[in-house]
């Protein structure tokens, strides 16, 4: 098949489109920190060594919430550590990478690069190796105004506001044997439901994220969301959703497909928190935090020697260099995460600087942008409104790892106050263009204001230090719109946004 036909209907609502579904993730991992956003030494650094010019691509990118500092690295993190004077600050070994930790950057410069970024912190408390009090005086250093020794401690220590974080992850990848403390089901559980208690004891409006499966190949995934549930059902608000996808034995078919899998994972988790709630007979819901997702060469990683036995400050760790085929696969998922925006209400794209990331930096060089960076920054940018979930007749190609995929796959949103829809679409045919036709004559579109592709002849084509700006945006001369339909072609393996009004 070389035609797809979608039809929009402005009655066929998801969600409104939460703008926390474009968060991000900084972790205290590798260059993502050190010698990424903080550069003290850098031509483009602040006075608190941060760098301006990561700082203005980050604001391009459309980060909202960026989830912080970890991660595996919280679960043997003492926040302590990284408040007061920096002097004093102790360097202390991170486990959960083999590296040393500076504590050079903590809470209050971290909150202060947030503002530079216009985005919002949500942050992540060690249940690993701590707990219930631990959490406890984060919870009252970050957000009590005035007058507790912890809050009377942010104020001497610079910072007279307080942090006001609203949301909040219990631990993470507490599944995991990799994890720094890692237990099993039934007892972080227990240990996240009293440590939510708690911290709602001293502010009830909190959103509280309880762990969620690493993933969806661990062997208690399903099992894992019960039992927690069980547990925190009526302490906390979200439970998370880690997902990473890479190619494997040159098999591109599949892996143009993998927001299957990320649907798949949503689905289960859904129906089990579901089936929680309607066995405790609770008229909450649980909404999904899908709070690590991204493309990661684990397998690479893993057969390196990165992690190695030395202690080291900043290595380089899990840097992927990202192809055209990597960037539509990204923009699939995303596809997939605004389609679930009526539970998926928070998501954060794992990582933001130098670790599987978007944006790139060379120490006293320059920053610049992957090709992930494009898909992530124009559906952050025109997404506006309410999600619309697109009726799409298309052929399908059958795949080795999740049989029978659609050729494309896309989704709409629309702002009727504003007169705007967007269309996000999806090619996956490593072979044909495709003609899509848009059936959008209930949005009122009489013109198409941007079209804009990702593609490329070479589909492992690359943004590296030597050539970056190898792959970007280009300008689709294929779309237009006639008495309510618009017709565009999408090339093959190709992401493409429509700006409609």
């Amino acid at each position: 098949m070389h035609e797809a036909q979608i039809a929009l209907d402005p009655e066929a609502v998801v969600a409104p489109v939460n703008r926390r579904l474009f968060g991000s993730f900084v972790e205290h991992l590798g260059r993502c920190v050190y010698n990424g956003i903080y550069e003290p030494g850098h031509p483009n650094a602040n006075e608190d060594g941060f760098r301006m010019d990561v700082v203005e691509l980050v604001r391009e990118l459309g980060s909202t919430t960026v989830r912080y500092p970890g991660g595996n690295f919280v679960s043997g993190f003492r926040w302590e550590d990284s408040v007061g004077p920096r002097e004093k600050r102790p360097v202390r070994r991170d486990l959960a990478w083999h590296s040393l930790e500076t504590n050079q950057v903590g809470l209050d410069e971290f909150a202060r690069w947030l503002k530079l970024t216009d985005s919002e912190l949500m942050l992540a408390v060690n249940l690993g190796t701590r707990g219930i009090q631990e959490a406890l005086d984060l919870l009252e250093y970050a957000n009590h105004p005035s007058g507790t020794a912890l809050s009377d401690q942010r104020i001497a220590n610079g910072t007279p506001e307080p942090h006001n974080v609203r949301m909040w992850c219990l631990g993470n990848e507490m599944d995991g044997p990799w994890q720094t403390g890692y237990m099993t089901a039934d007892d972080y559980g227990k240990l996240a439901a009293r440590t939510a208690a708690a911290m709602k004891m001293a502010d009830s409006t909190l959103e509280l994220v309880a762990c969620g499966s690493s993933g969806s190949g661990m062997p208690t995934f399903g099992d894992w969301e019960r039992v927690v549930l069980e547990h925190t059902y009526e302490h906390v608000d979200y439970i998370s959703c880690h997902a990473y996808y890479q190619e494997r034995g040159g098999d591109l078919d599949s892996y143009l497909a993998s927001s299957l899998n990320m649907q798949y994972f949503i689905d289960t988790v859904v129906a089990t928190a579901d089936h929680v709630g309607n066995k405790l007979r609770s008229s909450k819901k649980i909404a999904l935090s899908f709070d690590e997702w991204n493309i990661w060469y684990l397998d690479e990683h893993q057969a390196s020697d990165e992690v190695n036995t030395e202690w080291r400050y900043a290595p380089r760790q899990l840097e992927d260099v990202y192809s055209v085929a990597d960037a539509v696969v990204l923009g699939g998922l995303l596809i997939t995460l605004l389609k679930n925006s009526d539970r998926v209400t928070s998501a954060s794209l794992a990582q933001l600087v130098n670790v599987i990331a978007p944006i790139m930096t060379e120490p006293g060089g320059p920053a610049w942008r992957q090709t992930t960076f494009f898909p992530f920054s124009v559906t952050s940018r025109l997404a506006a409104g309410v999600v619309l979930k697109p009726r799409i007749r298309v052929g399908q190609y059958e795949t080795a790892v999740y049989g029978a995929a659609d050729v494309v796959d896309s989704v709409a949103t629309f702002d009727a106050e504003a007169g705007r829809a967007a269309v996000f679409l999806v090619n996956r045919s490593r072979t044909d263009s495709l003609t899509v036709r848009v059936d959008a004559g209930g949005l009122g579109v009489t013109r198409v204001d941007e079209a804009l592709t990702l593609n490329d002849d070479d589909v492992y084509a690359k943004n590296t230090l030597d050539d970056q700006q190898r792959v970007g945006l280009k300008p689709n001369g294929t779309a237009r719109v006639d008495d309510g339909t618009v017709e565009v072609v999408l090339p093959p393996v190709s992401w493409t946004a429509l700006a409609l009004s």
